[in-house]
């Protein structure tokens, strides 16, 4: 569909119907959770194992044939760990796995198809044997992690990097710098004295932000009717 169709009362119900869901069905699945999580398409989110920590207001977005995947491994006695900071943002398809420990900063934003394990999970000579091969991963505060990029065992991201799309990072990214590349590389540094307005800026005052998000939809919705959700539902044209 080019627009939504939806009149505003439908959204409404969606729109509560959804996060019931989430409280009743998905918050239950972490071991801790901050105020004002967000998930579109929940049922897209699967949650596997324990030790899974969310902060306040990280928005996980699914879609349908692109999950958002948040695994925790172990091997013998010891058990992996994933810990997402305050204003962090999942898009599509990405996928977190753990057998030791990820942590992910506050305002960190993943996009679609991001991959990120600390195991290789088959030893090179026993392929039946995660073998010891783990090592911790660290993503600092404020990295935007560019489509479908890999960040592999043992490595640190530092404070408001940015890794380009589609890099494989192996290891250490200092803070304030672009890499990109297989493996990712320093291409240019950032401007440390140019201020950022991060995530947690968005989030300032979430009572006022909601407020006019439900305006907008409101505006944008209002001349949607029921009969014309159903028929476009049903018998869509081009201008549709």
């Amino acid at each position: 569909m080019r627009r939504d169709h939806r009149p505003y009362w439908l959204h409404r119900l969606t729109d509560r119907l959804s996060r019931a869901y989430v409280a009743h069905i998905v918050t239950p699945q972490f071991d801790a959770v901050g105020e004002g999580l967000q998930i579109i398409r929940p049922r897209d989110v699967e949650v596997i194992g324990p030790n899974i920590r969310l902060g306040r207001h990280v928005h996980i977005n699914a879609a349908h044939g692109h999950p958002v995947k948040l695994c925790v491994w172990f091997e013998g006695a010891r058990l992996g760990k994933i810990d997402i900071g305050d204003y962090a943002l999942i898009s599509p398809g990405s996928q977190i796995i753990s057998s030791i420990g990820i942590s992910i900063g506050a305002g960190t934003m993943l996009a679609s198809g991001v991959y990120i394990s600390d195991s290789d999970w088959h030893g090179t000579y026993d392929r039946t044997r995660e073998a010891g091969q783990a090592a911790p991963i660290v993503i600092e505060e404020n990295v935007w992690l560019g489509l479908r990029a890999i960040v592999g065992k043992g490595v640190r991201i530092g404070k408001n990097s940015i890794i380009g799309a589609g890099s494989v990072v192996a290891g250490d990214i200092p803070p304030n710098v672009i890499a990109a590349g297989n493996p990712a590389v320093v291409r240019r540094e950032l401007d440390p004295a140019t201020p950022f307005r991060t995530r947690a800026d968005y989030f300032a005052d979430p009572a006022a932000l909601a407020s006019q998000v439900d305006g907008l939809n409101r505006a944008f919705l209002s001349t949607n009717t029921s009969f014309g959700w159903l028929r476009s539902s049903l018998f869509p044209t081009r201008e549709d």
